[in-house]
């Protein structure tokens, strides 16, 4: 049944008199799947509600970091007790050490951390302070691979194993981009030539564990292990992107599901229950590199803001003396993506699907999905109709063949029943 949307198209369109395409992030406008953006109004368990009353089981979760559902009630508390002694100091306060101290209890290799505002601030920070260590220059990233939007990190991926970096977006000069190789995700042979072609030259490789930004990939078999034994013989420092993952796929992240231990792990979003942080940490021999310890200059007046860290460690401790949440949710997961799956199946519609713990993607290609090569060849105009078909019945998904989903602690088993009901109505509705 088409919703009611009078009110967020004119809130829609008096906000692209102001905002650059009416939105403050890309993949809010809707141009991947057509149709209108709803304008959310409230969150609460699973449930998001428009500003035309319409209500959705929601499977963005805010990117990821609402694992516990919307306004949890001990997250809001949290922020409403921190709220009432101000919202910002830019000054020190007990509760930065308080969500230092969990953070660093979840990651064996963590010894220092250091809390930013947002997941670009980690990774661009956690990048200079590998070259920082090692006094090299080069960096390399993967093709598929979002690591947020620093000007050496928005990179094309070209042909062949190792390509010097393209911008991948107007205003950043070849010059800021020229010491980034953007290799194939799982492309071992790549990765060792070039190795050997910048030898003693490569200060770091940023990975996402799992990676969220090309849908969900999971990592092959041995491959992670292979990135890590090719950058410690080569003296480079390893740095897990958990910007996602972390507290999500497990509580110590990708790393403890995995058993990996990287250099330096980047971290957002979850770590402050949802509220802009970031955070970026490793062993005290790299992190006392950092000002004012060390040389590494890094600062934001917005660090460590006291309503992110008192929500992210309310957050934290629960997930830490609540650890069953990872099975319920693995397991509540792993029903609805086969579910939806076994419905495209009977409907004759070709899908693919990938899922690690409670972040999954379905894709519609027949065959499995590994890279970005693989991934791109995805039908996104059948992603776009089954998008719109969901959002119709009362389902968001992310606006984007290309972005993972997630599922938090607050959706039930009839959440799981209805989503499969609403996927079985747009499958019918696929042309033949």
């Amino acid at each position: 049944m088409p919703r009611k949307l009078e009110q967020s198209r004119r809130l829609q369109k008096r906000a692209e008199q102001m905002i650059p395409g009416g939105v403050n992030s890309p993949v809010r406008a809707f141009r991947a799947v057509g149709g209108d953006p709803p304008f959310i109004v409230r969150g609460q368990g699973s449930h998001l509600w428009d500003a035309d009353g319409n209500q959705y089981i929601d499977y963005i979760g805010s990117w990821g970091p609402q694992i516990l559902g919307h306004a949890a009630p001990q997250v809001v508390d949290a922020i409403i007790s921190a709220t009432r002694n101000g919202t910002s100091f830019g000054a020190s306060t007990p509760t930065e050490a308080d969500l230092a101290e969990l953070v660093i209890s979840a990651f064996p290799h963590v010894q220092r951390v250091r809390f930013v505002s947002s997941g670009t601030e980690a990774t661009m920070s956690a990048i200079r302070l590998a070259r920082a260590y090692t006094q090299r220059k080069y960096i390399v990233k993967f093709e598929g691979c979002y690591h947020g939007h620093a000007d050496a990190l928005l990179v094309k991926a070209g042909s062949g194993v190792a390509t010097l970096g393209i911008p991948g977006s107007a205003g950043v000069p070849e010059e800021f981009t020229q010491y980034t190789l953007a290799l194939a995700y799982h492309n071992m042979d790549a990765l060792e030539e070039a190795f050997n072609k910048f030898k003693n030259q490569i200060a770091c490789v940023i990975v996402e564990p799992v990676v969220g930004n090309m849908g969900c990939v999971p990592p092959a078999p041995g491959y992670l292990e292979a990135v890590r034994a090719v950058t410690s013989r080569n003296g480079t420092i390893l740095i897990f992107d958990e910007v996602m993952t972390g507290f999500r796929v497990a509580f110590g992240g990708a790393q403890e599901l995995y058993a990996i231990r990287p250099d330096l792990t980047t971290m957002g979003k979850i770590i402050g229950g949802g509220l802009p942080v970031g955070a970026y940490g490793g062993p005290a021999e790299i992190m006392e590199l950092v000002a004012p310890l060390g040389p590494m200059y890094q600062a934001g007046t917005l660090s460590g803001n006291p309503l992110a860290m008192a929500a992210g460690c309310v957050t934290l401790r629960y997930l830490r003396e609540h650890k069953e949440i990872y099975d319920q949710i693995d397991k509540r997961s792993g029903e609805l993506v086969a579910g939806v799956a076994a419905a495209a199946k009977e409907a004759g519609v070709p899908m693919t699907y990938n899922r690690v713990g409670s972040m999954f993607t379905w894709f519609f290609t027949p065959a499995p999905v590994t890279d970005w090569t693989s991934a791109s060849k995805s039908d996104t105009e059948a992603f776009g109709r089954f998008f719109r078909s969901m959002l119709d019945n009362g389902v968001y998904l992310p606006p984007s063949q290309f972005e993972a989903a997630f599922l938090s602690a607050a959706h039930t088993e009839e959440d799981v029943r209805r989503t499969i009901a609403a996927a079985k109505q747009a499958f019918a509705l696929a042309p033949a």
